[in-house]
């Protein structure tokens, strides 16, 4: 991202267990989330919003706010390698993991 974004309004949320600074109109990959592609989420567990010249900090969450989101792809990251090995011991194990995200769209904050 920009140094300076262009719309200065964000918030930042709490979602599959992460803590995530989001802009509208702006798309993120975020962990496997329940829904379809297409599907739109509405996270009321917003732990702050700022428009540019107001703050609102949560405790711990701000009241009243929330941020919508609609899920734009399902996909696969990439994989990640794990291998053990003992050292003189003929012991090795090769094993793989490719975790599940999703590519979320922010509609709107409010």
């Amino acid at each position: 991202m920009d140094k300076k974004e262009k719309n200065e309004k964000f918030a930042v949320i709490k979602l599959s267990g992460t803590q995530l600074k989001v802009y509208e109109d702006k798309e993120y990959e975020v962990n496997k989330l329940d829904g379809k592609k297409g599907d739109k989420l509405e996270i009321t567990e917003v732990l702050l919003i700022s428009d540019g010249k107001d703050t609102k900090i949560g405790e711990p969450f701000v009241k009243g706010s929330k941020v919508v989101l609609e899920i734009v792809a399902e996909k696969k990251d990439k994989k990640v390698d794990v291998f053990k090995y003992k050292a003189k011991a003929r012991y090795r194990k090769s094993r793989g993991h490719r975790a599940l995200i999703n590519r979320v769209l922010v509609k709107e904050i409010k």
